[in-house]
């Protein structure tokens, strides 16, 4: 399959950043268009006027009820409970009625990929695109989601063994967090019921593509893996790739090595060979194929980049499966069995994520891998860079998202760009501060592993901004890098702002992209949007009734923020202030 673990070449010349000399040696000898324009565009996120002018009053006036409604804590806590008996007490017509006159008219652009065209053709008309998203979930009870969970993540090999493995708790289903909605606020969920639900989902996926491709030129889709086949995959692959990669570093502190960061760290090859053999890892004659690859350790040395090329293509995907064990000095499978059935399972979600890309490459559809909770992801991260290796090599058609809340966040950026430097593909990355971390913390204490979340706002707030700066100086110096800021906040959009007329990054150049969700910060979207920058709104669609579970979560995202801050409520008195005395009450959007 073309998505199995490839080589990864390493080449010492191209390291690091050329000269600016050479840069702009290179810019004009492979024709990449003219310089950047020096001048420098500032925006203005109080210009009420600006920011409101796609919407009417009375959408001015459904934001300011969905914003108030949201602030009380009875409401929104008992949000669902709420909507079930108005629609058993209104009848389904009257309540769908009223749902598209507030919340879901607020959150949601409409039920199929014909009925949100209208909006999607208005926000582009005032600068602003849309990463579709398609966001129909089940309405499954607690207890049901723990049993889909527990059945979808354990296989038949730790069935048999009764819980006596070597697999790591983090990296194991627990029935207390099987329903993996709970602490977590603005990331749709999926379960796996079975293989056909699978390519259900993968078919609304490419609906979700051909309507992104048919509605505008430049769009985005979002998916997420966990819809695509079955997490036991990856759960097991996250282990080994964080068991590998722990070995690493446990070599590099063998070398003196300890404590830099992930780039820095390069083992002498020939220390390594010795450190391996004397582990009983590996025999001493086998030690030269383990580096023999294209450039592989021809440096003298072995940095982390090359060391992930060990995870390589195999015969079968679950032989890719296998960690170090330093107590008995073997390499061993992380399993001692996998049913066939399980490895037509892997298999099935790679080909799933093949067709995607090949569809959004056809359409001309970017398409983003949603992140997800820390025991998937490394897996997710992996499989999303092998499509990145193979559909990123003439422009950017892979994301890849990464959450900055993270303490890894700086290394996982940092690595990845490197990578495609070396490989000389086009980054694509979307910074988010992330959806989990009430569910990451509580289930780190509880099961007793590190947590993986930084430990306060602030230091997620300067992740963040580092992450971002490291990409920002990486398109600054001529490189193939992409980043969607998918954030609220505006210091964030003001620093990215800054930093760009600081590196001379003009938005026509389309590197620097912004999102944010339907129905929220207009304020900040639309200015940006009208001032030439890239900004995108996240737009959900689906029917009213099965949107539920994601107008809920709105409705307690939006009391944090309501409640933490009135500037956007401030803003849409203002401006509906300022039509009522300009007599401009009537205003209409024309476009």
């Amino acid at each position: 399959n073309p998505l199995v673990m490839v080589h990864i070449g390493t080449n010492d010349i191209g390291k690091g950043r050329p000269e600016v000399l050479q840069d702009k040696f290179k810019e004009l000898v492979q024709h990449r268009g003219p310089p950047r324009p020096k001048s420098k565009v500032s925006i203005e996120f109080e210009n009420t006027k600006e920011a409101y002018k796609s919407k009417d009053s009375l959408e001015l006036l459904r934001s300011l009820l969905v914003f108030k409604l949201c602030t009380y804590d009875f409401l929104v806590d008992k949000n669902k409970e709420l909507m079930t008996l108005s629609k058993k007490f209104l009848g389904k017509k009257i309540f769908e009625q009223l749902m598209k006159m507030t919340f879901y008219g607020q959150f949601v652009a409409g039920e199929d990929q014909e009925s949100i065209k209208p909006l999607i053709r208005r926000n582009r008309a005032f600068g602003v695109g849309s990463v579709l998203d398609y966001s129909v979930e089940e309405d499954l009870t607690q207890e049901e989601a723990e049993k889909k969970e527990m059945e979808a993540c354990v296989s038949e090999a730790e069935k048999e063994s009764h819980g006596v493995d070597h697999r790591e708790k983090k990296y194991k289903a627990h029935r207390q967090f099987g329903d993996r909605r709970g602490g977590v606020i603005s990331a749709r969920t999926y379960f796996y019921a079975d293989e056909a639900k699978c390519d259900h989902h993968m078919e609304t996926f490419l609906k979700c593509i051909q309507a992104s491709g048919g509605s505008s030129d430049d769009g985005f889709s979002a998916i997420k893996m966990t819809a695509l086949g079955r997490p036991q995959f990856l759960l097991q692959f996250s282990e080994v790739l964080v068991k590998w990669k722990r070995f690493f570093h446990l070599l590099a502190a063998e070398q003196g090595k300890a404590g830099l960061a992930a780039l820095d760290v390069k083992l002498e090859l020939k220390q390594l060979q010795e450190t391996l053999t004397k582990l009983g890892v590996v025999a001493k004659d086998d030690t030269q194929n383990w580096f023999t690859g294209e450039n592989l350790g021809l440096s003298g040395t072995v940095d982390l980049l090359d060391w992930n090329n060990l995870i390589d293509d195999r015969t079968k995907i679950s032989n890719l499966l296998v960690v170090p064990n330093l107590e008995t000095g073997q390499l061993e499978p992380l399993l001692n069995k996998f049913t066939e059935e399980e490895e037509r399972q892997m298999k099935r979600m790679l080909q799933r994520m093949d067709t995607l890309a090949k569809h959004a490459m056809k359409h001309g559809v970017r398409l983003m891998v949603d992140a997800e909770q820390t025991y998937f992801q490394p897996a997710i991260s992996r499989l999303t860079l092998e499509m990145q290796r193979i559909f990123n090599k003439e422009k950017p058609i892979i994301f890849n998202t990464y959450q900055c809340y993270l303490k890894e966040a700086y290394d996982n950026v940092s690595v990845d760009v490197e990578l495609s430097r070396r490989e000389d593909w086009y980054f694509g990355a979307k910074l988010v501060r992330g959806a989990y971390m009430q569910q990451e913390r509580t289930r780190a204490e509880e099961i007793g592993y590190e947590d993986p979340v930084n430990p306060t706002y602030e230091a997620t707030n300067e992740m963040y901004h580092k992450c971002l700066d490291y990409v920002l100086e990486e398109i600054k110096h001529n490189r193939r890098a992409n980043v969607m800021v998918a954030s609220h906040n505006e210091k964030t959009v003001k620093f990215t702002l800054h930093r760009m007329n600081q590196l001379g990054i003009h938005p026509s150049e389309n590197k620097v992209y912004f999102g944010q969700l339907l129905g929220m910060c207009d304020q900040i979207s639309f200015p940006l949007g009208q001032a030439g920058y890239p900004v995108y709104k996240y737009v959900p669609y689906g029917p009213v009734n099965e949107v539920i579970p994601y107008l809920s979560r709105r409705a307690q995202e939006n009391r944090g923020i309501m409640q933490g801050s009135q500037r956007e409520r401030v803003l849409l008195w203002n401006e509906l202030r300022r039509r009522l005395l300009s007599g401009e009450i009537m205003y209409r959007p024309a476009y």
